[in-house]
């Protein structure tokens, strides 16, 4: 598709790249899902005891190349049951990186634990092993990387340093369903693997998550904290353990075993456009998408990443994403503030979590740095939903025609800029 990339911004009052066209709709369904909801409704067994959610923990624990998954409301819940599993007492640290969703930090306060934070690799975004290793005290009981944007995290040189410290390992996967690392699937190379189902995410169900594992004692203790403290094959008002109602409904359960049929066929697309996108945005100067690690065998796109220099634009990030976003393009810059920077963590307002601020009265989050995430979040990250990557190539080389043209016609931003 041939476009006129010097014609005026629709910014400033001209014709936008995609007019009256729109990106594939998120979460997509039809009448499979239909059934399967209608199906469940019609068994009487809404809850408890119903085998949809019986039927998916099977499914996709083979599908995650793991043993065990235990399903759960939502995937922060899951975070912080895998590190109750794990035994973690309180005041314990546990090393998590800043460019990601709170809930990677939140679920070690609500597990009486610390974040502290490591950055990131400045070409992937993923937690960056080197600045793990001198975070690493005697309180340090377990890492939790993230697979940000669907691109597994350095796992080789992650769990080296996990074994030869005494650390467990707990994958954030909320990003990355069936994503690979070397051939493995993420979620089964550390202790446990945690993923969300919530509506945004690859494979989702509105609500929801899952812990997977090849570790059945610690799978067996994340199923008997979802069931409240209940134990396999112990009767039901025998609760051995600590535990609430985290269990997921067979409703979003028939919903995940439908959208797991169609998981394989969606991420080859993603990762067809993706890698399209990556050859022709890289021709533009000043767009760098995040780079691919050979490590990483399959990506599952959950964000199409890439890096915005502003310096080659001469316009700020905010002023470039308005320009793109005008001309039909859904990009946003994700997150812009890392979680440390939050206000809840600078004030340490941890309602009663109390026991580690005992212990930790010197931790101070505004003398936290992490040069490389603070560029992502504040100057350079730029996003778009992995459901932009479903698209056509025609939709994809509308993306490339916009940002061609905001870098044709950046000079005329630069008044706008200074007005912004």
């Amino acid at each position: 598709m041939t476009v006129n990339t010097k014609s005026r911004l629709a910014l400033l009052g001209g014709q936008k790249i995609r007019e009256g066209k729109t990106f594939p709709a998120w979460p997509q369904y039809g009448e499979n899902e239909q059934n399967a909801l209608l199906r469940t409704l019609n068994s009487g067994v809404w809850g408890y005891g119903g085998t949809e959610t019986e039927k998916f923990e099977k499914a996709f624990a083979e599908y995650q190349h793991c043993k065990y998954c235990v399903t759960m409301t939502n995937g922060s819940v899951t975070l912080r049951n895998a590190l109750l599993a794990c035994g973690i007492e309180a005041g314990s640290e546990v090393i998590v990186p800043p460019y990601t969703f709170l809930a990677t930090a939140t679920s070690v306060i609500e597990a009486n634990c610390v974040p502290v934070f490591a950055d990131v690799d400045p070409d992937t975004y993923c937690i960056n092993p080197k600045q793990i290793e001198a975070l690493i005290t005697p309180r340090t009981k377990a890492i939790i990387p993230v697979h940000l944007g669907g691109q597994a995290a350095d796992m080789d040189e992650i769990m080296k340093i996990a074994r030869t410290n005494g650390l467990y390992v707990i994958e954030d996967c909320a990003h990355a369903h069936g994503a690979e690392y070397k051939g493995r699937r993420v979620g089964s190379i550390g202790d446990i693997g945690s993923f969300s189902f919530q509506s945004s995410k690859n494979l989702c169900s509105g609500e929801g998550g899952a812990i997977v594992s090849n570790n059945k004692e610690l799978a067996d203790k994340c199923w008997s904290i979802q069931n409240c403290g209940r134990i396999k094959d112990g009767a039901w008002y025998q609760h051995e353990n600590l535990g609430s109602n985290y269990r997921l409904s067979q409703f979003q359960a028939a919903i995940l075993n439908e959208q797991l049929k169609k998981l394989d066929k969606e991420t080859e697309k993603r990762q067809l456009n993706a890698a399209y996108l990556d050859e022709k945005l890289s021709r533009i100067p000043g767009i760098r998408p995040l780079a691919r690690k050979e490590e990483s065998t399959r990506m599952a796109y959950h964000l199409y990443l890439f890096r915005y220099d502003a310096e080659v634009f001469g316009i700020s990030r905010k002023t470039f994403l308005e320009a793109l976003t005008a001309e039909g393009i859904p990009a946003c810059a994700g997150y812009v503030t890392l979680i440390y920077q939050q206000p809840f963590m600078l004030k340490k307002q941890f309602a009663s979590f109390t026991e580690w601020k005992h212990t930790n009265k010197s931790l101070d989050y505004s003398k936290t740095k992490c040069p490389v995430a603070e560029k992502a979040a504040g100057q350079e990250g730029c996003w778009m939903h992995h459901s932009v990557l479903l698209g056509t190539q025609e939709d994809m080389d509308d993306i490339v025609n916009a940002v061609s043209k905001v870098y044709e016609n950046r000079k005329e931003l630069c008044n706008f800029n200074k007005q912004a």
